[in-house]
């Protein structure tokens, strides 16, 4: 399996797709609650489901239906799930206000960070010393590591819940999505292990609540997930829209680029994954097993 495609939502099932054919490969069943998120750990091996109350880790080469470990500590939806880049430790966020890192090796909660309001999303910095966090108090935070404090506080638009973040590949760029359809862009700097941070633009991209900011691998392009049943790109030189992705008939969950990011895959309450080719806007396959929404995907193709 060189190319891990998996899509989950609301039909409490994990699904594997053959990205290139359509063909759903495999079904796992996640009876305990619908699955809000997906991450693929870096060596490939596991996939991570956030749930209700947990993260479940399954074996992605194997047959076994079965979690190989559960991680257990959050007391509401998890909302968000990424992994370090040597997989030694893993991150989430969740609806019960905390920010929280797991050992690997162990599921125990190294790290718990307080937001003290349901957290939208979590993402780990490159220089993975640093994670960045997002509230429904319209309040994004940027957590260091080493030093294991909050060491900055966004408030893009007050009382304006932030839905999701996405920092670049390259550590360059921060951008913020909120519930009006507005992002914020802010220039990050890192140095002598400190980053500071300045704003860029602020634009609206769409005129109902976004679901998801993804910035690209190559940090060229930024996808935008709504409930305006789009999802859009945007070009990183000045923001300028490059296309909308149309065919989505509810609302766009979540969305995954390809290592090359000339692909797009979206997840939709209409029950489907989509493959896009972004230079042409163009669907290239429809994935079509889930009996409900579809809310995440994840996606590796390295």
């Amino acid at each position: 399996m060189s190319v891990i495609l998996a899509s989950a939502g609301y039909d409490h099932t994990i699904r594997f797709w053959e990205a290139l054919s359509g063909i759903c490969q495999r079904t796992i069943q996640h009876p305990d609650s619908q699955v809000n998120r997906l991450a693929i750990t870096p060596d490939k091996r596991f996939l991570a489901a956030a749930g209700r109350l947990n993260v479940k880790l399954y074996d992605i080469r194997g047959s076994n239906p079965n979690p190989v470990t559960t991680f257990e500590g959050h007391t509401n939806n998890v909302t968000a799930v990424g992994f370090q880049s040597d997989g030694k430790w893993m991150v989430t966020s969740s609806e019960d206000g905390t920010v929280k890192v797991w050992d690997m090796r162990a599921p125990m909660v190294q790290r718990n960070y307080k937001h003290r309001v349901p957290v939208n999303d979590v993402v780990i910095h490159p220089n993975q010393g640093e994670l960045i966090s997002c509230d429904e108090g319209g309040n994004v935070r940027i957590w260091d590591l080493g030093e294991n404090t909050c060491t900055h506080q966004l408030i893009p638009q007050d009382d304006v819940p932030v839905r999701s973040v996405s920092v670049a590949t390259d550590g360059s760029m921060l951008v913020a999505g909120n519930n009006k359809g507005n992002c914020y862009v802010w220039k990050m700097v890192n140095s002598r292990d400190t980053t500071s941070l300045h704003p860029v633009t602020k634009f609206r991209a769409h005129t109902k609540y976004i679901t998801r900011v993804l910035l690209s691998p190559d940090v060229k392009h930024l996808a935008t997930c709504s409930a305006d049943h789009t999802a859009r790109i945007w070009s990183t030189d000045g923001f300028e829209l490059e296309t909308t992705l149309p065919g989505h008939q509810r609302w766009v969950w979540d969305c995954a680029f390809s290592a090359d990011s000339a692909y797009l895959v979206t997840a939709c309450s209409d029950h489907y994954a989509r493959l896009w080719e972004l230079s042409s806007g163009q669907i290239i396959r429809q994935y079509n097993g889930h009996h409900k929404g579809a809310v995440c995907v994840a996606l590796n193709d390295v």
